[in-house]
Order: structure tokens, then C-alpha cells, then sequence
């Protein structure tokens, strides 16, 4: 068993200690006698990765526990947390890694060297973690070797696949948290909401994979089966001190108060008419009941954040098998099958009737009082005319909840072997089906609230317009005219549930022949290795189509559809130069080209566009002395536009930002609020947006074309001969992707305006012409869409440091570590406006935290009786708010209570117990001095945050604890 599970790729060319048993490492495993090195398509027996390769053993994914490969990969330095289970609202249910902070879509996902899903829609919940055997990471760009996405890198997931015998892996776990954060209580209680329970236990979590296989024909053939299921309880954010109300910051940014959203269920409303003497103000229907109305305060805030998953329940059912037959040495057919059934739920809080749209309000409306009709209407109240509000009413029968359901297929099919004179070949086909299905449901349709608000006195009945004109004959009036006045049989009028649903397909036909040309004579004169080469070709196809119903389509969703074909050939080359020399051991050099040929078309507009590119690499590998090798890498590289980049649908969804134009006394000057469109009669009137979220319009766009990056690595393995057991791999790497296709954070939009009146920043920001606002259905926003942008830049060394060694007769020690040191971060988000670094930072237009140094450490011990007690150290740097800095591109709101986090150490522990030869006991605790995330305004969570935190990067339920097996038979 393979004590060491963080493993340094090429680190392994000395074996560790006869008595821990030889590690394993992507350049060790073998199939069907030829090495497999990710990173490359020639196949040889002596070949080494000559790019920066970290391996993850399938013993870590048992020693931290994890039911998602996800969840293994985030620990690791080299990634920043992206789409996961603890993130709820704006979920899309799936699980994704971003390596280097480039982004989920800039690192290509394999399963087996082979694309895991259509691009646009990669979902790592696919692969049963149990069955994974290993996972190998590559950093940088890899387009000449597998095409286009692989800009930051490659994560290729190699599965336990020839199995003969039957194998069960089974776990459960829970999450077990005291709730003592009195900084935090003391702000909850002071604003008299609930408190956290002092002790929770909740969250728990099974999950079993049964997989059975069997060898037959004499070894020539296998199949091999696997069913797994798994289920994940849900846990509300009112259960943790961090995340039981929605954390604001107060008095200039220098302290946090419980805040929340203006959407209450006091009912509110801001009158837009010029008659109205309180035109653009938010008026709230007084706290006691009384028939009057007040200015809108923090005092009537709604704290939305209770109902809020921390953690989304979900079921989950994989299946598959694998199979192979060599019918002859010349001919090995294959082939695959993966499925998944999976089913989350996210929730947030209850729907209502939303402040941003502008309503028609009946000036003679029964249910409203004299106070809020003159408000509205101002000398018009009382008659049979209407004018327009903003009005804002919380439902508070049931919270919104999101049906995410996914059914996923994945077929390959294939046939290679072994041609003779050093030659193999490798034929195969690849089908991956992404079927997704949403149900948005306890929503309030903001149509029909608009008819259930126009309301007018039938004798001596409150009856809706449309009723009247025919137009919906089963509206009920809505009474937002009290607090609390919406009744049941009201909020079942407003509420329809919404449906949308896609469709994504891959398919991908390829050929490759691989040849060791050394057994036709073709070597270097100073070597006695041949010239090793690949040689291919690759159909690949992607389509999109997505549909939504009438009612997503009221709130902004639109249908898409595209399809991306490309045709590409690649070639690839490794050569030995020199070996068995003094301080030339060996000396090789390895060369890549490949070029494709895109085709886009769109059925429904009858768009289409076509363009080709070239990408390459150039790699060295000098191995000194048997102790020390030497290797660097050049790769160009380039992503195309995925389908979603290019033909999704613009809508309208939130965004954490703020308007400077807004309140009564804005931050931002009558002139530059000018330049976004706000009339010197809003100037003053304009309304804040609702718990700090604004809108954005985000979706595709046509005219993008691909994106290129140009990377840079070197660095040392060093396995000393003097120190058995002991590796060091050190490498640098340097990325950089010119024109991005990305977004402009909104953020940075409406702060480069606000602070330079920069007409092309200004003119992004589109308000509600009535109101002025920055949020709304389908009113005010800012433009987010995608478009080729600057560049991201990002480098840094990464350290891996592995060593094993007995301890006599009291058993033996293996100490590992994987570290990194980030150099830089840049981005520059418009070509010529500057760029900003977030090494060090974190918030607004950084979003999560980029520390300068992170590493995970293990130091496992295995007695005699092959009892292993294994710690895992987790150490992630602190960080900065990056407002604060003296980058004008980074200027956001001021605060200085979230200045700083601070430096987290989290320790982990597992205990490991065989049984036998066949059955492995294992326990263990994660975050075992159960420390709490830290505590953010919530305006600060630009990307993937959630109750009040940074859920990926950090624990965000405390201690959790898992039990599981392992059994052979």
C-alpha cells in the first residue's frame, strides 16, 4: 500500500523504502506495458513528465474522507475553490476545479487521457471517487497535446478499471460544530434575531460503490462493473454563528451590524410619479400597524439568510463498467460506460414581490390607505387613474427552492494495439450527453403581482383589472398594504414555478500512432534511445440547447443554441540527445504542433463563423546524475469559445455591488452619476440596491474569438541516492492568456466610473429610466456580457517534497508536502486602462483569496501491525481586502472591519486499520480544533461566496467527521 499519497511527478526515479512499498506515480503505471504520462501522446517505457506534475493518490481521497474528487483537489495549493456543494443561491448543481485562479473553464478535465464532458457544462460529480486510482495534475498549457481548454493545465482522473473480484467501499460522515463565536452572537442578538444553537450535529453524508470484475480468456480480456449511491443531508445557515443573519459593515465600513434586505414583509414601496411628493423614496408601512408610512431604515432590514442551504442535500447514483478484449497483439478493443442520476436542491429565502420592477398602482386601490395612496399618487389619489411604484412585499409562507437534476451519459469505444517495429495505434470514439433539468419553485411571478397591485373597488370588493377586462379572470388582489397582510390563498395566485432544461453533447472521434523510432535505427549518434513520436487526428463536435418556459421567459430567461465542430491533426516528437555521459545522463528534447479548424453555427439566428489556429510546445528533460534532473517547458496555447461563451442567452441576474448614485447623499457626484444616466431630478432619489446585490446582464457573445496563453515552467527533481526515500521537485511556472474572454466585474465598472467618469466604464452601468436604480427584473443594470478583454497573468514556484523512512522495529514514517508560492496574480481587465495584482488579496474584483503561499503537509506513521495514524496540515495564508491598496482599478466601497484575513491552519486526522489482506478500517476528523470561516460582509462575496464566507476555500461547518471501509473479496 502507498503510504505517501501527495507525490511529486517525476520525483519517483529512486523507490522509497522496501518496507512502505514503492510509491505510485503517473509515471510508474502502466497499461498493457506502455508508461502513460499525462502531458503527452508517446507512449515509451522510460518517458518522464517534463512539466510541473503533481499526483494524487487514490489513498488521499480515503484519508481526508471525501465524497467528491472536488473537494480533494481544493486542499491542494495549486487550486482555488469554484462550483460546490456548500454555495446554494445561483447554484447550477455541479462540481467544478479552477486551477491557478485562471478559471473552471481553462483547465481541461480527462478521465482516462479521454475529454470528461462538453466543455461548457464539466461536472466532476460524474466520477465515483472510489474508483479513482489516481489523479494526475499538469500545469500549463497542454493544447498541442489534447486541444483546446488546456491553458492553465490538466486534471486527468485514471480509474481503478481491471478488477477481478468484487470491491465495496462504503462511508459516512457528519458535521459536528460548537457554535461559540460570541463576536458574532453578541451582533445576531443585538438585533434580536435568532441565535445559532450552541452545539450542532447535522450535515451527515453516505455514500457506498460497489464494483465488481473479472478476468477471463487468460488475462486477454476484463469487465469490470460499478454502481455507487450517495446522499447528503441539507444544512440551513441558521445553524452556524457565521452565517445566521446577512453581515453588513456600518459607521464608514469600521464595524459589522446583522443587516439584510429592504424585500420585507412590512411591505414597501418607492413612488415614481412627479405628482408624488415623496418621489424615489423607499417608504415602509409603519412597524406598529398603524395606517401611516415612514421612511425606509435598517430597523425593518429582513434577515434573508436563515433559510439559506450551507450545505445542499443532494442524491446522487452512478453507474458503469469498463471492458476490454485483446482479440491479438495487433488488435485490443475497449470500451466504456458511465452514467449519473443526480438530484440537489438549493434554497435561499422566501420570494416576494421584488423592488426593482415598476408596477402600475391603482390610485384608488381599497386595499391601500389614504396615506399610501397620496405617497404614490399625490393629488391623483382617490380617483380611477394609476401611477407606477416600485413596490416590495417578502412572501413568508415558504422559502424558493431549485430543483436541480442532472442525467449524465458517457460512451467510449475503441480499438488499439501493437503494429510491430515499435509502433501501437489507438482508434476510438467518445459520446458524453449532459441532460439538465430546473425547476424553480415558491416563486413569486412579478406579472402577476403586477395585476394582483392593480386593484380597484367592485361594489365593495377589492377586484384586479384584469379580472375586470378579462385579461386574467383568476387574479386575486394582493394586500401589501399592511405588514404581513399577504395571505395564504394570495401568495398561491403570485406563486408559478419556472422550467427551464439543456441539452449538451460531445462527441469526439480520434486516431493516434505513437512510434519508438529507435527500433528502425532512428537515434542520436550520442544516445542509444530512439526518437520517439505520436502522430493524430481528432473530429470533436459539441452541441447546446436550451429551453425555458413562459414563465422563466417573463423573468428574463431565453432560449439558446449552437454547435462548435473542429477538426484538428497533431504530431508530437521526443528525442534523445545525449546519455550515459559525464553530467549527461541524459539529455532529451520534446516538440508538439497541432492545428484546428473551428466551424460555429447557430441554428435558430442562422449565424455561423469559422477560423483556424496553430498551437505548439517545446520541452527539455537533462538528468545530470541519477540524482538530479533538470527540465523546462514553452507552451502556446489557445481556448476556443465554448458554446455557452458564444450563444447563451443575455439575462439579468445579482451581483454583490452597490450604486454610488443611490441614498439620499451619494457617494458619487451629480455630474459622473450623470454620465450612467441618473436625471438631475433622481439625483438623491434613487434607491440603494437591496442588500447590497445589484444586476448585471450577463450572457454569450458571437463575435468572441479564442483566447491564446503562453506558458513557462522550470525547475529540479532531486532523488539523492545518500537520502533513500527522499524527493524534491521545485519548478516555476509563468502564464499568460492575452485576450481573455471573460466579463468586466461589475464592480470594477461602477467603481472606475464613480471614480474617473471614464465613458467607457460609465456607459456599461444601464438604469431603470423611471427609477434611476442599478437593479430590477429586466430594468436597471450593469453590462457583464463576455468579450476578448486583456490578459491574466499568474506565476509562481511550486514545492513538492516526499520522504519515507523505517523507524526500525517500531514501524516506519512518510512526511509529505505540496506548497506553493505565488509570484503574481494580474489581470487586465480592458486593454490600456491598467491591471491589477491580487496576490495577497481577496474581495470585490479579486473575489476569493489569492495567498502568497499555501501547502497541505502529511506526516503518516504505520506501526507493525500496519496501523496507520496520519495528520495533514492545511496552511493558507492571509489576505488583504483588496479595496484597500492604492490600485485605483481595485476601488470598491470602503471598509476596514473586513481589512484582513488572517493566516488558517487546519489540522486533520486519520487512522487507517487493515484487516487481513481484504478489509481496511478507516476514521477520521478534518478541521479537528473545529475553527470557524471567517465572518465577511456579505457586499464582499463577488464569487462563490455564501453565508457570509468563502465556503470552498474554507471549512465552513466546523469539524466533520467520517467513518468508512474498504473490502476485497
Amino acid at each position: 500500500m502507498a503510504l505517501t499519497a501527495l507525490i511529486a511527478g517525476g520525483a519517483q526515479a529512486q523507490e522509497a523504502p522496501a518496507s512502505i512499498g514503492p510509491t505510485v506515480s503517473a509515471e510508474n503505471a502502466t497499461s498493457g506495458g506502455d508508461i502513460i504520462v499525462t502531458g503527452t501522446r508517446i507512449r515509451r517505457a522510460d518517458l518522464e513528465s517534463n512539466s510541473p506534475q503533481t499526483v494524487v493518490s487514490s489513498e488521499e481521497i480515503r484519508y481526508q474522507g471525501a465524497l467528491g474528487v472536488e473537494q480533494v483537489l481544493n486542499r491542494l495549493p495549486q487550486f482555488t475553490a469554484d462550483a460546490n456543494e456548500n454555495v446554494s443561491n445561483g447554484s447550477d448543481g455541479t462540481s467544478r476545479i479552477n486551477l491557478r485562479n485562471l478559471g473552471s473553464n481553462r483547465v481541461l478535465t480527462l478521465v482516462d487521457g479521454q475529454r470528461l464532458m462538453p466543455t461548457q457544462a464539466v461536472n466532476l460529480n460524474l466520477i465515483p471517487s472510489a474508483l479513482v486510482e489516481r489523479v494526475d495534475v499538469l500545469t500549463g498549457g497542454a493544447s498541442a497535446v489534447y486541444g483546446s481548454d488546456a491553458l492553465s493545465g490538466v486534471v486527468n482522473f485514471v480509474l481503478k478499471k481491471d478488477l477481478d473480484g468484487i470491491r465495496i467501499d462504503a462511508q459516512a460522515g457528519f458535521a459536528q460544530h460548537d457554535n461559540n463565536n460570541e463576536a458574532i452572537r453578541s451582533i445576531v442578538r443585538e438585533r434580536g434575531f435568532e441565535l445559532a444553537p450552541s452545539t450542532v450535529d447535522d450535515g451527515a453524508k453516505q455514500d457506498i460503490t460497489i464494483a465488481a470484475g473479472k478476468n477471463f480468456a487468460g488475462g486477454r480480456g476484463n469487465l469490470t462493473g460499478y454502481f455507487g449511491y450517495r446522499n447528503i443531508a441539507p444544512v440551513r445557515q441558521s445553524s452556524r454563528d457565521v452565517s445566521a443573519c446577512a453581515l453588513q459593515d456600518q459607521n464608514n465600513g469600521t464595524e459589522l451590524f446583522c443587516g439584510g434586505s429592504s424585500n420585507t414583509p412590512y411591505g414597501s414601496f418607492v413612488p415614481l410619479s412627479e405628482n408624488s411628493p415623496l418621489q424615489g423614496q423607499t417608504l415602509v408601512n409603519n412597524i406598529d400597524g398603524s395606517p401611516t408610512v415612514v421612511p425606509y431604515s435598517n430597523e425593518y432590514a429582513y434577515n434573508y439568510a436563515p433559510d439559506v442551504y450551507f450545505q445542499r442535500p443532494g442524491e446522487r447514483i452512478v453507474a458503469g463498467g469498463f471492458g476490454r478484449f485483446e482479440l491479438t497483439e495487433a488488435a485490443e478493443l475497449y470500451g466504456s460506460f458511465m452514467y449519473m442520476n443526480d438530484q440537489t436542491f438549493s434554497q435561499v429565502a422566501p420570494s416576494g414581490i421584488w423592488l426593482g420592477t415598476a408596477f402600475p398602482i391603482s390610485c384608488n386601490n381599497p386595499l391601500a390607505n389614504a396615506a399610501q395612496l397620496t405617497a404614490i399618487c399625490g393629488p391623483d389619489a382617490g380617483t380611477n387613474t394609476t401611477q407606477d411604484a416600485l413596490v416590495a412585499y417578502r412572501t413568508t409562507v415558504t422559502p424558493r427552492r431549485d430543483n436541480l437534476r442532472y442525467n449524465d451519459y458517457r460512451y467510449t469505444a475503441g480499438v488499439r494495439g501493437d503494429l510491430g517495429s515499435g509502433f501501437s495505434y489507438d482508434v476510438n470514439y467518445l459520446y458524453s450527453l449532459v441532460k439538465f433539468k430546473e425547476t424553480y419553485l415558491n416563486d413569486v411571478n412579478q406579472v402577476r403581482a403586477g395585476r394582483a397591485l392593480n386593484v380597484i373597488d367592485v361594489n365593495g370588493t377589492p377586484t384586479c383589472r384584469s379580472v375586470i377586462d378579462g385579461s386574467d379572470p383568476d387574479c386575486v388582489p394582493v394586500n401589501v398594504w399592511q405588514p404581513y397582510g399577504v395571505t395564504e390563498e394570495q401568495t398561491a395566485y403570485l406563486f408559478t414555478d419556472s422550467n427551464t432544461a439543456s441539452r449538451n453533447a460531445l462527441e469526439v472521434f480520434s486516431g493516434s500512432l505513437s512510434g519508438d523510432l529507435g527500433e528502425l535505427g532512428v537515434t542520436s549518434p550520442f544516445a542509444s534511445t530512439g526518437v520517439g513520436i505520436a502522430l493524430g487526428a481528432e473530429r470533436r463536435r459539441e452541441t447546446l440547447d436550451f429551453t425555458a418556459d413562459e414563465v422563466a421567459q417573463q423573468n428574463g430567461t431565453r432560449p439558446s443554441d449552437g454547435v462548435i465542430s473542429v477538426t484538428e491533426a497533431f504530431g508530437e516528437i521526443e528525442i534523445p540527445l545525449i546519455e550515459d555521459r559525464p553530467f549527461f545522463q541524459s539529455l532529451s528534447i520534446n516538440g508538439g504542433l497541432r492545428y484546428s479548424a473551428y466551424d460555429n453555427e447557430q441554428g435558430s439566428t442562422g449565424f455561423s463563423s469559422s477560423y483556424n489556429v496553430w498551437t505548439y510546445k517545446g520541452e527539455l528533460s537533462w538528468q545530470l546524475v541519477s540524482d538530479l534532473r533538470l527540465r523546462a517547458s514553452y507552451n502556446h496555447a489557445i481556448r476556443a469559445p465554448n458554446v455557452g461563451e458564444l450563444f447563451a442567452a443575455q439575462t439579468v441576474g445579482n451581483v454583490a455591488a452597490q450604486d454610488p448614485c443611490s441614498g439620499s447623499n451619494p457617494t458619487a457626484s451629480l455630474e459622473i452619476c450623470q454620465l450612467t444616466g441618473v436625471t438631475a431630478a433622481q439625483y438623491g432619489r434613487i434607491v440603494e440596491c437591496p442588500a447590497d446585490t445589484c444586476s448585471a446582464l450577463g450572457g454569450g457573445n458571437i463575435a468572441l474569438k479564442p483566447e491564446t496563453a503562453d506558458t513557462y515552467t522550470a525547475g529540479f527533481v532531486l532523488t539523492p541516492r545518500a537520502l533513500r526515500g527522499f524527493s524534491l521537485s521545485v519548478d516555476y511556472y509563468n502564464i499568460k492568456v492575452q485576450d481573455y474572454i471573460g466579463t468586466i466585474a461589475p464592480s470594477l465598472s461602477i467603481g472606475r466610473c464613480a471614480a474617473t467618469g471614464d465613458p467607457f466604464f460609465c456607459n456599461l452601468l444601464s438604469r431603470d429610466p423611471r427609477s434611476g436604480a442599478l437593479f430590477g427584473q429586466n430594468a436597471g443594470f450593469v453590462r457583464s456580457t463576455t468579450l476578448n478583454t486583456g490578459y491574466l497573468k499568474t506565476s509562481g514556484i511550486d514545492i513538492v517534497a516526499d520522504y519515507g523512512f523505517d523507524i526500525g522495529e517500531a514501524g516506519s514514517l512518510a512526511i509529505s508536502l505540496v506548497g506553493t508560492y505565488l509570484i503574481d496574480q494580474v489581470a487586465e481587465p480592458v486593454p490600456g486602462v491598467g491591471s491589477y495584482d491580487c496576490k495577497g488579496l481577496f474581495g470585490y474584483t479579486c473575489g476569493q483569496p489569492s495567498p502568497e503561499w499555501r501547502h497541505v503537509a502529511r506526516f503518516s506513521y504505520t506501526a507493525p501491525s500496519e496501523t496507520l495514524v496520519s495528520v495533514s496540515w492545511r496552511h493558507l495564508g492571509g489576505t488583504d481586502l483588496s479595496s484597500l491598496t492604492d490600485n485605483p482599478l481595485l476601488n470598491a466601497p470602503q471598509t476596514v472591519v473586513n481589512s484582513r484575513i488572517k493566516d488558517y491552519n487546519y489540522i486533520d486526522l486519520t487512522l487507517n486499520q487493515p484487516f487481513a489482506d481484504n478489509f481496511v478500517l478507516r476514521a477520521g476528523v478534518n478541521n479537528v480544533f473545529d475553527l470557524d470561516p471567517p465572518a465577511l460582509a456579505a457586499g464582499l462575496l463577488q464569487t462563490f461566496g455564501n453565508g457570509n464566507t468563502y465556503p470552498g476555500v474554507f471549512d465552513p461547518l466546523g469539524r466533520t467527521v467520517f467513518f468508512g471501509f474498504t473490502a476485497n473479496f
